[in-house]
């Protein structure tokens, strides 16, 4: 008898949707696009030569470790790394640390502890699109807490507190969709209140090391590891995310959770269920990449490149964009948040972009629930070439003079 496959899938599988940013990818991947959609580093600056280096030293003499069976927990060497070198400018134990393929599995480990169906989830609004599709799946529900240009809103995120979240998810430094910072003060007080309310912290800090323009403002970690004066072993309240994907290369899938141990704990039995443990082979080589210290210099290219390229989109949208068009100006990260008049539909705006051979995420995918702005937009700059980016946002305005005319609003 032939399976009626629809009646057989779990009831998790209708929380799944497609990301609409992997499924933009694939017309990205067409000749002639220029993407200011994935979030995507440049990749010309790939240490393609010292991987290839780390590579066959690691085959040579550490083969044998490489190409094993490793603890959950992760490489010895790389979490004793961490511990000491972290970019959060704190000592912990190694302990406190487990390696996950990409922080997406972190973010996956963290709905598998901690979320039942119908929990709420404390979340800024736009939030990440992917902390969203990992948390879906588990049935979460989300409290929608307003952003502005200086991140999450203390008071708003007092109300939303009220409401008993199971967590808060924070991206203070240069958010994804936004690419705003929540100032220090912001973060004292956001500790305050979580503090206040019993509410821990989930701290996603992928682009922390990505500063252009300012000075790195103290992580909500290790802010809460002075107050709770828990450095070492750390014990505290956040739950810190942190990644190799962006200073070094996101096809490696290295990243890595620092938690209090009972937390770390729960974390490594949700992961010896989902893959065992991250691939020895690119922790080990993540491991001689960064050992001795090339990766702060690689970081210093990174943020060269990233800071010309922001500032050459930055340029072209004021040069470009029609009038009533707003951005934000984020001082590191990889994305500016666009605003065109209340009456454009970024969604709708996307299918013209696509015959102009532009692509961008349309703002509406990063709000959780019923609170989107429809005419909102994600372009990222991390990715295109300096030439590129002004071609593109030139065709970006061919798309938006199509739309409005064929909707006879010009």
């Amino acid at each position: 008898m032939k399976t009626t496959w629809d009646t057989r899938y779990s009831k998790r599988i209708d929380f799944m949707k497609e990301s609409p940013i992997r499924k933009l990818l694939k017309f990205t991947e067409m000749e002639d696009v220029i993407s200011f959609a994935g979030g995507l580093p440049a990749p010309k600056i790939f240490p393609c030569q010292q991987f290839d280096e780390a590579c066959s030293k690691v085959l040579k003499e550490k083969g044998s470790i490489a190409l094993q069976y490793g603890t959950t927990g992760g490489y010895t060497p790389l979490r004793e790394w961490i511990a000491e070198n972290n970019p959060i400018g704190i000592k912990v134990s190694p302990d406190n640390i487990i390696i996950t393929s990409g922080s997406q599995q972190s973010l996956d480990m963290l709905g598998r502890v901690f979320i039942n169906e119908g929990d709420h989830i404390l979340v800024e609004s736009p939030t990440y699109l992917g902390a969203l599709q990992a948390w879906n799946a588990y049935g979460a529900s989300y409290i929608a807490t307003k952003i502005d240009d200086d991140g999450l809103i203390p008071e708003e995120f007092e109300n939303s507190a009220r409401c008993g979240p199971k967590f808060a998810y924070v991206q203070p430094n240069y958010h994804n969709p936004t690419g705003v910072s929540l100032t220090l003060e912001r973060r004292k007080r956001i500790l305050e209140i979580a503090d206040h309310y019993g509410i821990p912290l989930v701290e996603d800090d992928p682009y922390g090391q990505l500063n252009f323009d300012c000075e790195p403002i103290d992580s909500l970690l290790k802010l809460d590891s002075y107050y709770r004066n828990c450095p070492g072993n750390y014990c505290g309240d956040v739950i810190y995310l942190g990644t190799f994907s962006k200073v070094l290369a996101p096809g490696m899938r290295m990243a890595y959770v620092i938690a209090p141990l009972n937390v770390i704990n729960k974390i490594n039995l949700a992961k010896q269920g989902a893959d065992l443990h991250s691939a020895t082979f690119n922790q080990v080589v993540t491991y001689e990449m960064i050992k001795d210290g090339f990766i702060d210099e690689h970081v210093q290219l990174i943020r060269r490149v990233y800071a010309q390229r922001r500032d050459i989109m930055l340029d072209a949208l004021e040069k470009f964009m029609p009038e009533g068009c707003t951005w934000t100006h984020p001082k590191g990260g990889l994305f500016i948040w666009a605003f065109l008049p209340e009456t454009i539909d970024t969604t709708e705006l996307l299918a013209y972009a696509e015959k102009e051979k532009v692509a961008f995420v349309p703002g509406i995918q990063f709000f959780p629930g019923n609170h989107a702005m429809i005419n909102a937009m994600r372009l990222n700059f991390s990715n295109a070439s300096p030439d590129s980016i002004v071609t593109g946002v030139k065709r970006l305005v061919a798309a938006y003079n199509a739309y409005l005319e064929e909707k006879g609003d010009h």
